[in-house]
């Protein structure tokens, strides 16, 4: 897997300018959702040596999209829940590769994705700190002088020895969130976790993008919270069955997606929507 904190270079975007710090052009993800269940092993063996066929839908999470921040902005994406928006996110971050399209990043990359992705259970608070900063790229020597913050910013320093399986939610959020922003990042890749701390670590997290912002970090953030979204975010995408609906200033996007709403549009489009049935035979 491709170090996400290394830099993914960008000479010139599409458009010729030399300030974008993310480029996404004509990207599209599907997946395949079986439509039969296979209950054992057997059953699966089974279809196999008699050449069985299986049906699958296939689902466009992300159908062409394209955009680009600049370096600096906060951009926000937002759509209703199955519109793309942490497919999105996840193919930035390299945890999900896109069928076609292409992604640029120019800067080190920070993803704080959905709660505890990375961290592993059977690992202490500590050892997870670490871990994590390896898959960033971080020394172990600049670890260690980050090391008091982190714990001191998550609030769980007399829990450094505990087994992450211990964790409550809201204890492996504010550890992930810590750890992420302590890795100095460039662009940082948001995702609506937030909103499972309590309310004062949800209020010192955005106070700490807030501060990133000033330092002129770039920021995409994924979420259903429109009032943070236009708070935060000067530019926002409009998401829907993995399609742009609208790009542009946020307020403008989310008068947009709030027509959308009123006139019933989200709602009607997925009962109308056909699904689209592939058959793959065992040979």
């Amino acid at each position: 897997m491709t170090n996400p904190r290394m830099n993914r270079k960008i000479i010139t975007s599409r458009s010729g300018e030399t300030d974008i710090a993310i480029d996404v052009f004509h990207l599209t993800k599907q997946f395949l959702i079986p439509q039969e269940r296979k209950r054992s092993i057997f059953e699966h063996v089974k279809g196999l040596l008699k050449g069985g066929s299986y049906r699958y839908e296939i689902f466009s999470a992300l159908d062409d999209v394209s955009f680009t921040v600049k370096k600096g902005e906060s951009f926000g994406v937002i759509g209703p829940n199955g519109s793309g928006k942490s497919t999105v996110l996840k193919v930035l971050a390299g945890v999900l590769y896109a069928d076609s399209g292409t992604v640029e990043i120019n800067g080190l990359v920070s993803p704080f994705l959905e709660l505890g992705v990375g961290f592993t259970p059977d690992l202490t608070a500590k050892e997870n700190v670490y871990l994590y900063g390896a898959i960033m790229g971080i020394p172990t020597r600049e670890l260690d002088q980050r090391y008091e913050e982190i714990f001191k910013f998550a609030e769980l320093k007399r829990f450094e020895n505990m087994k992450l399986r211990h964790f409550s939610s809201g204890m492996i959020l504010r550890l992930a969130f810590s750890t992420a922003v302590q890795t100095d990042p460039e662009v940082m890749l948001v995702d609506e976790g937030l909103a499972v701390g309590d309310a004062s670590f949800k209020k010192k997290s955005w106070e700490k993008i807030d501060e990133l912002q000033k330092k002129g970090t770039t920021i995409l953030l994924v979420s259903h919270d429109l009032e943070v979204i236009s708070r935060l975010c000067s530019k926002c995408l409009l998401l829907q069955k993995g399609k742009v609906v609208m790009t542009g200033k946020t307020a403008e996007v989310i008068e947009m997606y709030n027509k959308i709403i009123e006139r019933g549009e989200l709602v009607e489009n997925m009962k109308r929507k056909k699904l689209n049935i592939v058959t793959l035979t065992d040979k």
